[in-house]
């Protein structure tokens, strides 16, 4: 009898997930980062030439991306982004399935992404949007500079182009695309890029919870933030990785 493969380890709760999504779709914030994933969807779409008669839509919440692809003539499932969960097995037949800002934060992504394979009729496209190792990088510095010579795990690991081409061929897709394009956005304080943080759901998710910053640790975290400003404002990256794949 063969043994059974090991379960992935449990990064991210997925109770955790819920609460956040919940949050962001209290807030009513501009959810800008799911908007231009929305852009960039439709583009990739027009390009390929693509008139897809079912569309799998998940993670869209914020933008009109299901609307203007039923103006295109596709019927689109939206599933309650509550209770969808990409690492259980998927609803089928759909000629493109686009997953944005969600599947770098599920247990098992190679999983996952067999499970969106799966769920293609022949000859249908995948496409899952999210952010990159390269997004971030100034408030990482500041949590650092928050918890000093004991960091703790505030923010999760992200994915890079080369680590994400390869689970595209895992996860055996007929052939792929991994591309990546940067946001750079000013802030002029910390907390307004949390806020937006908060409103897209990215806040987080680890199974281990963080100890809350002190005050004096997070107003570390505000001075290293101000120290990279440049005229006032502090430019924050965030690296969106593009996943395409097709049955």
């Amino acid at each position: 009898m063969a043994a059974k493969p090991p379960s992935p380890p449990q990064i991210f709760a997925k109770e955790r997930k819920r609460a956040a999504l919940r949050r962001a779709a209290q807030m009513g914030s501009d959810r800008f980062l799911l908007v231009e994933m929305a852009e960039d969807l439709l583009e990739r779409l027009d390009f390929m030439r693509a008139e897809p008669k079912r569309v799998l839509l998940i993670g869209a919440e914020g933008t009109d991306l299901a609307v203007r692809l039923k103006v295109m003539g596709s019927e689109v499932v939206a599933p309650n982004p509550l209770e969808f969960d990409e690492e259980r097995p998927w609803p089928g037949g759909f000629d493109v399935i686009a997953n944005l800002a969600r599947m770098d934060r599920v247990n098992d992504l190679p999983g996952a992404l067999i499970h969106m394979r799966k769920a293609l009729a022949p000859g249908g496209i995948a496409i899952a949007s999210f952010l990159g190792a390269g997004s971030l990088v100034q408030l990482r510095e500041a949590m650092l500079a928050a918890d000093g010579e004991r960091p703790a795990a505030r923010m999760h690991p992200m994915i890079d182009t080369r680590a994400a081409s390869g689970l595209m061929q895992r996860a055996g897709f007929a052939r792929q695309v991994v591309d990546s394009q940067g946001i750079d956005v000013r802030y002029a304080t910390l907390d307004r890029l949390v806020a937006d943080l908060r409103a897209h759901g990215f806040t987080n998710q680890l199974t281990s919870a963080p100890p809350p910053l002190t005050r004096s640790a997070l107003e570390r975290a505000r001075q290293s933030f101000r120290d990279a400003a440049h005229d006032g404002k502090t430019a924050e990256r965030f690296e969106i990785l593009t996943l395409t794949g097709w049955a």
